[in-house]
């Protein structure tokens, strides 16, 4: 009973939004750092100040996306061009790498001030999945995952962890393409069609439709399930243990 086609032998879950309440620390960190880099922009060019929108902004440009992809969508989006940098630039730095650690910084005091709350329905979700044998994993673009799951006390529920430190060594491009998602299958011995991907953020649901995944669930956390559908969501839920109630 766990709403997933006949035939799928494994799971791979994105983290923040469909693990863990990580998401809106992840928004509020972007809005942090880009409105005080177009606050400082507008006293320096005499521009208006037009704020990061938290919820068009952050769906449309950054959800889902590495970190430095996030940046440089949306600051292309407003027209602003900045030097790449590099991945050692502090977060002052005026670089795309230096503006991406500034938000990473942000999202880790959070972190660590707040700590990191799993939903419910999520983790008896992922508990089921484990117990009718299937296999597990954690796909996510954040560099901070291992992180994450730790201070979530669920990272024992999983097998294997692609995340942003993989994403790098390994060469594999951000969400919305697929590879992240390929080298999840791949870590769990499976083929694509028969995984099934659990995304929120419309990239990931357009990467786990890339990959030609046997099942692509769409978590809807901020009332977007038609864009969900769009992007290439089979299934979309509010909740994830809505699965458990379905044949």
């Amino acid at each position: 009973m766990l709403g997933l086609p006949k035939g799928t032998r494994g799971c791979l879950f994105d983290l923040d939004g469909v693990l863990t309440k990580t998401a809106k620390v992840h928004d509020a960190a972007w809005k942090e750092m880009f409105d005080d880099f177009l606050r400082d922009r507008s006293r320096q060019t005499g521009q208006p100040f037009v704020p990061f929108d938290p919820v068009k902004d952050y769906d449309e440009y950054v959800d889902g996306k590495p970190r430095e992809d996030g940046t440089r969508a949306f600051l292309a989006s407003r027209g602003i061009d900045l030097p790449e940098g590099g991945e050692g630039d502090p977060p002052d730095a005026q670089t795309i790498h230096g503006l991406s650690n500034r938000k990473n910084q942000i999202v880790l005091q959070r972190i660590h001030t707040d700590g990191v709350e799993a939903y419910e329905g999520s983790v008896r979700y992922v508990r089921a999945v484990r117990d009718a044998g299937l296999r597990r994993a954690v796909v996510s673009s954040s560099a901070n995952a291992h992180d994450v799951l730790a201070a979530a006390g669920i990272e024992d529920l999983f097998e294997t962890r692609i995340d942003g430190v993989v994403a790098e060594r390994d060469h594999l491009r951000g969400k919305p393409a697929p590879d992240t998602f390929l080298a999840g299958a791949r870590a769990l011995g499976l083929e694509p069609p028969a995984a099934a991907v659990f995304e929120d953020a419309l990239a990931g649901v357009a990467a786990g439709r890339a990959g030609g995944f046997g099942c692509v669930v769409g978590v809807d956390r901020a009332g977007q399930a038609d864009e969900l559908r769009r992007h290439g969501a089979d299934v979309v839920v509010t909740d994830l243990a809505e699965l458990l109630d379905r044949p």
